[in-house]
């Protein structure tokens, strides 16, 4: 007899017991996974990284198949790893109208579904993808120039981590209200008025995600899943620099959608050539009720302001700020702070930029640092972490495109280098573009229109200030005025912390104290630390919470009396 596949239902049966794990999780907020972040056979199988590198060099010049999808002919290939050779993949052409179509085609009987039936089906995609984890990986590396460690762990666990967290809101919130519910008035003569009443949580419509260059997948699954789980199709646009990572992901969803029953066009790739740029064409359609993006300012503001049919959920850039006073562990500061700045060459949205220190010092348990001694001593730390090539490539990773290397070259130009940017051989692709940091020094008074912009990738600046309380105003205004997604603080006096977090309050932005350790403040572990927020513009939401999922369903109700016969037994 052949085995039947689980329906929606069935999935949720089997998938239940985590889903109510990962809302418990999102309450105690303490270290949680259900996805292994170590790419160990001991975890993953004797034969998964093998079979992972395999499946990942199959699709190598070819067509990404995906059966069913809307559209006609094929997007040329576009993607080039970092490491220095061509994907060659080319992937499904669709047009903005055809692929719109066919998401909202698909609405209806996954609305219908209901809630338990959409967690269910979710849960499986992310059971599958963490299946894929190791195709996923060398699909991440070889679109993002992420170390293959790296891109394991935070393109597969952690982005999984990241889209359960999301569907846990997304199903918990849309429970928050019983599906049906009898209301019963008393009346003060005769019986009661009696009324069935029945909830149903319904999605705005066809959502869009665009996605980004450096994490498709970790800034992606969110608001793929959150869309999901409240009803929502999804049209997923790829950065035309890294589709493959997105295209495993939505090939897999569309498998399990189809298998439990549903349309697979509920899940929709939006691939497209560079010079197609339809992300503003879908973004204005009116059919597209939710927009997820993350990249630039210019656009996530574009969208914010004229994508006005849509709720839109951005993560931008901002100028994400340390303000050091003092330290007890000076030499766990230089080298928490070096790998923080070197980490995928620092082309992360959380890398600290802007390094604020008063320019007579901090004082230290290895005396009074000026600030200068301070640039001087970082540069030193910097070059201790990479001096060797093996070690450097495995936590730079490579330059991810023309725009990262041409800021580089800006700021090398400005003349204030104290550590000045290197190239570094990768010891397995010789083609890889790998460049160490550069920190420059620069004055809080009279450079505020260098630091005041974003410098997207290894720059970051020493900023001398008047004193500690000075710095905390720069921090305040700058954060203000243009956001940031992290913030960190360096000090032994609580006064001094207490004044960094009502700073960080009024800025709307996260912060971390004394990170000396192996906490770096470019990390956030889900179920746990909020990434984002919607208090300072680098962002418009936060990865997640319940804001993150509400925006995205209504909850309609129908009602009808309840017969007098039946309601006298109430």
């Amino acid at each position: 007899m052949p085995h039947k596949r689980p329906n929606g239902p069935a999935l949720f049966a089997r998938h239940r017991p985590l889903l109510e794990q990962s809302v418990a999780a999102t309450a105690s907020r303490d270290h949680w996974t259900p996805y292994p972040e170590s790419p160990s056979k001991s975890v993953y199988g004797e034969d998964a990284a093998k079979n992972g590198e395999a499946a990942f060099r199959d699709r190598l010049g070819g067509h990404f198949e995906l059966p069913g999808h809307p559209g006609n002919g094929a997007v040329p290939a576009t993607e080039t790893s970092p490491y220095g050779f061509p994907l060659d993949v080319t992937y499904p052409r669709v047009a903005p109208d055809e692929a719109v179509a066919a998401a909202k085609a698909a609405i209806g009987p996954w609305r219908d579904a209901g809630p338990d039936t959409r967690a269910g089906v979710a849960a499986e995609i992310l059971a599958r993808l963490n299946a894929a984890s190791f195709e996923i990986a060398h699909a991440v590396q070889h679109t993002t120039g992420q170390a293959f460690v790296m891109a394991f762990q935070a393109g597969g666990p952690h982005a999984q981590d990241r889209g359960l967290e999301a569907v846990a809101y997304a199903w918990a919130e849309q429970k928050r209200h019983p599906a049906a519910a009898r209301w019963s008035k008393p009346q003060r003569k005769g019986g009661p008025l009696v009324m069935d009443k029945k909830f149903t949580t319904v999605g705005r419509g066809v959502a869009l995600l665009i996605a980004c260059n450096t994490f498709p997948t970790w800034n992606g699954y969110p608001g793929l899943f959150a869309s999901l789980v409240t009803g929502n199709p999804v049209v997923v646009k790829p950065h035309p620099g890294a589709v493959l990572p997105l295209a495993i992901t939505v090939r897999i969803a569309r498998e399990v959608l189809a298998e439990a029953g549903f349309d697979p066009n509920v899940v929709i790739l939006a691939a497209e050539s560079p010079e197609d740029r339809t992300a503003s064409v879908y973004a204005l359609h009116p059919d597209v009720r939710i927009i997820d993006f993350t990249g630039s300012t210019a656009f996530g503001d574009w969208l914010e302001t004229h994508a006005r049919q849509a709720a839109v959920y951005t993560e931008k850039a901002g100028l994400n700020t340390v303000v050091l006073d003092s330290t007890d562990d000076y030499r766990g500061l230089l080298g928490n702070l070096a790998f923080s700045l070197s980490l995928y060459t620092g082309q992360m949205c959380t890398t600290p930029q802007n390094l604020l220190i008063p320019r007579d010092g901090i004082a230290t348990d290895q005396g009074v640092k000026s600030a200068d001694e301070f640039a001087a001593d970082l540069g030193a730390a910097l070059d201790r972490l990479l001096g060797d090539p093996a070690r450097a490539a495995g936590t730079l990773g490579a330059i991810v495109n023309d725009g990262v290397r041409e800021r580089l070259e800006e700021a090398a130009g400005l003349g204030r280098t104290v550590r000045a940017s290197a190239p570094v051989e990768h010891p397995e692709y010789p083609e890889a573009v790998v460049r160490t940091p550069l920190v420059a020094r620069l004055d809080a008074e009279t450079d505020r229109e260098i630091y005041t912009r974003e410098w997207f990738g290894p720059v970051s600046f020493v900023i001398g200030t008047d004193s500690t309380e000075h710095s905390l105003s720069v921090f305040r205004e700058t954060v203000r005025e243009h956001g940031a997604l992290t913030a960190a603080v360096h000090a032994t006096s609580e006064a001094v912390l207490a004044a960094a977090e009502s700073a960080a309050l009024d800025a709307g932005v996260h912060l971390s104290e004394n990170l000396t350790g192996g906490v770096f403040v470019n990390q956030s572990a889900a179920f746990s630390d909020f990434h984002g927020s919607a208090a300072n513009p680098a962002a418009s939401a936060t990865l997640s919470d319940p804001a993150f999922v509400t925006g995205r369903f209504a909850t309609l109700q129908s009602r009808r009396p309840v017969p007098f016969e039946e309601s006298a037994h109430v």
